[in-house]
């Protein structure tokens, strides 16, 4: 009787060592996913999240306008929640060099504080790297009093090595409530929030 018994008892054994070998690799597949998925997003340039370029502002002093070129910029505003989110404008000329201002203007609709995120896009694909952001809301997340209504620059130059046949780029923004209730930033004022 023992051999059955010891039998099942090194099948047990092996059984669970191979569920501890399984355990560990799934969750050190887990633990690698995130900084996989952000290199993924970063090399496809979906999904990133707009990181402060702290080079913009000594580009715009030192980059020259060039006149002879005209690129179309056009805004768009999408939202994900219960807000009302619109460019001032929804297009502007610019010469590539050129230091630009826009606003968007962003409304909640509800009686509570909200918190939310702008996503950027570019379209065509290559004028991201092109596209120097100085100033935005989409640098940080958002708070909005109940029934508020706030307007966001945002301050920009069109590199001049932008591809001569880019004539226009769409500029859209996608802004959408992140957790009610939780502060943005540990550590951040409503002041500096811009709240």
């Amino acid at each position: 009787m023992s051999r059955p018994a010891d039998a099942r008892s090194r099948f047990n054994l092996q059984t669970l060592g191979k569920l501890a070998v399984l355990a560990t690799l799934m969750f050190g597949f887990g633990f690698a996913m995130v900084p996989l998925y952000k290199k993924i997003c970063e090399i496809t340039g979906i999904n990133l999240l707009t990181k402060v370029d702290p080079s913009a502002a000594e580009f715009a002093k030192n980059t020259q306008v060039d006149r002879s070129r005209i690129v179309t910029i056009e805004f768009d505003a999408n939202h994900h929640g219960p807000w009302q989110f619109r460019p001032e404008k929804r297009s502007v000329d610019v010469h590539p060099g050129e230091l630009v201002t826009i606003e968007y203007e962003l409304v909640n609709t509800q009686s509570r504080e909200m918190f939310g995120q702008a996503i950027p896009s570019y379209a065509p694909r290559v004028s991201a790297q092109y596209f120097r952001t100085l100033e935005c809301f989409c640098f940080k997340q958002q708070a909005l009093d109940a029934n508020a209504t706030r307007r966001f620059p945002v301050v920009f130059v069109v590199d001049p090595q932008l591809p001569g046949d880019v004539r226009t780029i769409t500029l859209s923004y996608t802004f959408f409530e992140v957790g009610a209730g939780v502060t943005p930033q540990v550590g951040t004022s409503r002041e500096e929030r811009g709240g």
